[in-house]
C-alpha cells in the first residue's frame, strides 16, 4: 500500500512540477519521501529558492504561511490544513503596541514559529539557530521577544547587554520535558551527552551538554565522537539521527510527540497533489507586512 502511494505521489510531482518539504517532526515515511527535510528556517529558504510551481509543505500552518509569503507566485499546499502550532498564537498585538509606546527604540523580535499576524507587527524574525546572533546585532537596546519565553530567556542570557522583555508563550511539547526525566536517563546512561532545544525549560537547558536548534543538534551528534545521546526535543528527529548515525544510540525521556505534525500523512500528500485542495492563501496586505521581518531575517542571517 505504502509503495503504491509513493509511486502515485512521485508521478504527480513530475506532472505538476511540485516539491515536497518536510519538517524533522513529521512521520518518518514523509521524511523519507520529501525532497527536502529540515527545520523551519531551512525549509523557508528552500521554498524561496526553488523553481517548482507547487510546494507541498508537510509541517504546520505557520510554516505554510512563511513559504507562501516568501513565494507569493507559487502554490503552497498543506496536507492537513488543520495542523497548527499552539505557540504560534501565544502573543498579543495589544501588548506589542503597549511596549512600543513605553520604549522608543523597541525592536519586536518574532520567533519564526508564529502566525503571519504576529509577524506583521514585528521588526525581524529569528529562528532558534540565529536568534542570538540577530538580537546581538540589532541597534536597539530594548527587545520584546515573542512568542516563546524559553527561547527568549536563552537569548537574554547570551546577550546580557540588551534589555530582553519576555513573553509568556511556550511550546507544549518542549514544556513537557522535565529535568527529572533527564536526570533519570543520565543515571541509566552516564556516558550519554544531553542535547536540548532552547525551547526547553530553563532547568532542562542547564542540564544540557549542548543547546541548539533541531538542525544544530543533528549536526552536533554527527560530528561528536560520543556514542550515546539524551535528546530533549520532539521525537520525530530520531529518524534523521538514526539515519546519520547508525552506530550511535539516542534516548528520549518520554513521549515527546507533536500531534499536529503527525497529522501529515502520505494519503493526505497524495490527496492535495491530486485535488489542489488545502492551498495556503493570505490577504495581500497581510502578506506584504508579514514578509518584511522574514526578509530582514534572511538578510541578517547571511
Amino acid at each position: 500500500m505504502e509503495n503504491r502511494l509513493i509511486a502515485e505521489i512521485q508521478k504527480l510531482k513530475k506532472e505538476k512540477n511540485a516539491i515536497i518539504l518536510a519538517h524533522y517532526y513529521v512521520n518518518e515515511e514523509l521524511q523519507a519521501l520529501a525532497d527536502y527535510v529540515g527545520d523551519s528556517f531551512y525549509l523557508a529558504k528552500v521554498a524561496k529558492g526553488t523553481d517548482a510551481d507547487v510546494v507541498v509543505f508537510c509541517g504546520v500552518s505557520f510554516m505554510g504561511e512563511s513559504a507562501k509569503m516568501l513565494n507569493p507566485e507559487k502554490t503552497v499546499l498543506m496536507p492537513d490544513i488543520t495542523a497548527d502550532c499552539p505557540m504560534a498564537h501565544m502573543a498579543q498585538v495589544e501588548k506589542i503596541k503597549e511596549l512600543r509606546e513605553k520604549y522608543e527604540d523597541l525592536a519586536v523580535v518574532c520567533y519564526i514559529n508564529s502566525t503571519a499576524e504576529l509577524k506583521s507587527h514585528s521588526d525581524v524574525c529569528v529562528t532558534s539557530s540565529n536568534a542570538v546572533k540577530i538580537v546581538k546585532n540589532l541597534p536597539n537596546q530594548n527587545i520584546f521577544f515573542i512568542p516563546d519565553v524559553n527561547l527568549g530567556r536563552f537569548v537574554a542570557e547570551q546577550v546580557p547587554e540588551k534589555n530582553v522583555i519576555l513573553n509568556d508563550g511556550y511550546c507544549p511539547i518542549h514544556k513537557d520535558i522535565t529535568g527529572t526525566s533527564i536526570k533519570e536517563l543520565k543515571k541509566k546512561h552516564p556516558e550519554a551527552l544531553v542535547m536540548a532545544h532552547p525551547e526547553c525549560k530553563e532547568n532542562v537547558v542547564k542540564l544540557a551538554d549542548y543547546v541548539g536548534s533541531t538542525a544544530d543538534m543533528i549536526a552536533f551528534a554527527k560530528q561528536s565522537e560520543c556514542k550515546e545521546f539524551i535528546v530533549c526535543t520532539e521525537e520525530g528527529v530520531n529518524y534523521r539521527l538514526r539515519e546519520d548515525n547508525p552506530d550511535k544510540k539516542f534516548y528520549f525521556g518520554g513521549e515527546y510527540l507533536c500531534r499536529d505534525m503527525k497529522l501529515n500523512t502520505l494519503e493526505k500528500v497524495l490527496h492535495v497533489l491530486k485535488t489542489g485542495e488545502n492551498e495556503m492563501k493570505l490577504p495581500e496586505e497581510l502578506c506584504e507586512k508579514a514578509v518584511a521581518p522574514l526578509d530582514r531575517m534572511l538578510a541578517l542571517a547571511k
